[in-house]
């Protein structure tokens, strides 16, 4: 990845500015990165995590300038809190995704929702903010998070994605909330898109948005195949799938693979495909 330093705001295009949050872990990579839209106006995507030095920095990033909006792509924990607090530093409104409260069976304890979420106004899929020379444009994505959304900065060609893709790894789908069928039909949204360039809340900018989203969407197709082998070797229980599907994976990301591989279930059994619950799976008949 490219010099990142948390607390530093970057220019990285004349109506793009970035600041990494300092949260860095198996999950967020080197940290949460808000982007700053504008220049005499602002918008804030993603503001991350409630820590006092992340927020001095987004403070010294805005340098007095009026902030239009707080946008927030979806409301796990390293991506939301901070509004709260920076609207209270800034009087500016919290836009964008819907509130979520679930509780998170899954092993993201880092990243579980938001609770104190509270937006002054939800955006849907299509409705628009503008500042000078601006316009931000929600684009609903489900499928990491049910209330998940990108959005889309025309002036630039470009589009935030949130957690939808990354730039350093594949997005975690996490049952109840996540949903694979979601996910997938939210990276077909997407490929039907002509966006320049994405801009990720973890890792790099993505300067080949389509042929990176195909990637994705064939990387899926192949871990559902690899679970429909297994199964029809009679290897029905999840950790066992993941002990085949992801060998030398980093033994904190083990739960996590193991959601993924629930997702991808639950979908085939929508599907008609597979049938089964919990650790019994087994193909349909």
């Amino acid at each position: 990845m490219i010099e990142a330093p948390t607390g530093v705001a970057l220019a990285v295009e004349p109506l793009v500015t970035r600041v990494l949050a300092p949260n860095p872990s198996p999950f967020t990579y080197t940290g949460t990165q808000a982007y700053l839209v504008g220049t005499t106006d602002l918008a804030v995507i993603d503001p991350g995590p409630d820590d006092p030095a992340h927020l001095d920095a987004l403070v010294a990033a805005i340098a007095g300038r009026r902030v239009v909006a707080i946008l927030c792509t979806h409301t796990h924990r390293d991506h939301s809190p901070a509004a709260a607090p920076l609207k209270a530093a800034t009087g500016a409104p919290i836009i964008g995704c819907a509130p979520l409260t679930l509780n998170d069976a899954g092993p993201r304890a880092d990243a579980a929702f938001d609770t104190a979420y509270t937006p002054d106004r939800i955006l849907t899929d299509g409705e628009s903010i503008t500042g000078t020379g601006w316009t931000l444009t929600a684009i609903a994505t489900p499928g990491h998070t049910s209330n998940h959304l990108a959005f889309a900065l025309p002036e630039a060609g470009a589009l935030f994605t949130g957690d939808h893709v990354m730039g350093w790894s594949t997005t975690v789908v996490a049952p109840p909330d996540g949903d694979m069928a979601a996910y997938m039909a939210s990276l077909h949204k997407l490929m039907a898109r002509e966006d320049r360039i994405y801009y990720p809340a973890h890792g790099d900018a993505i300067e080949n948005p389509r042929r990176f989203v195909r990637g994705l969407l064939g990387h899926r197709k192949q871990r559902e195949g690899q679970i429909l082998r297994l199964l029809r070797e009679d290897i029905g229980a999840v950790p066992a799938m993941v002990a085949r599907m992801y060998v030398g994976l980093d033994p904190r990301l083990t739960g996590a693979a193991g959601r993924s591989v629930l997702a991808h279930l639950l979908d085939l059994r929508a599907r008609g495909l597979v049938q089964g619950e919990g650790d019994a799976w087994k193909l349909a008949a």
